[in-house]
């Protein structure tokens, strides 16, 4: 934050601070004033960024790309903290796994997205599985 307030970068300095607004309210709801582990902060920057990829797809669809340009600035630095999901192949791979796993119920897209969720959540782009996953079934 403060090398966004020495350079005076209005955008990153917002972000930053919606970002540790955001954990702090985490904080709040679990009752702790312990540091958040890696997986729930990223959880919640995962949420934080899902928010403005939304934002960006409404302005788009409504020709407000001023706005749209602002909430991609947004998006890039909250993903400058976010690990990279894995690519299309891996989830390929990961959904067969899933699939295996459901057994008799591979035919259910519900079960299956339940497996593989509980195995690779923070890893995996969860629109990207369920295209994937009704490509294979």
């Amino acid at each position: 934050m403060k090398a966004a307030m020495k350079a005076k970068d209005t955008v990153a300095l917002a972000t930053l601070r919606s970002m540790k607004a955001s954990f702090t309210n985490l904080q709040k709801e679990l009752g702790t004033e312990a540091d958040l582990t890696d997986e729930q902060a990223i959880t919640v920057l995962r949420k934080l960024a899902k928010q403005r990829q939304e934002s960006i797809d409404m302005y788009t669809k409504g020709g407000a790309t001023e706005q749209a340009s602002a909430e991609l600035a947004e998006l890039a630095i909250i993903e400058r903290w976010l690990p990279s999901l894995a690519d299309e192949e891996t989830t390929r791979r990961w959904i067969e796994e899933a699939i295996a796993e459901a057994g008799e119920d591979g035919g259910n897209m519900g079960k299956v997205m339940g497996k593989l969720m509980a195995s690779h959540k923070g890893d995996v782009d969860g629109k990207l599985a369920q295209k994937l996953l009704k490509e294979m079934l």
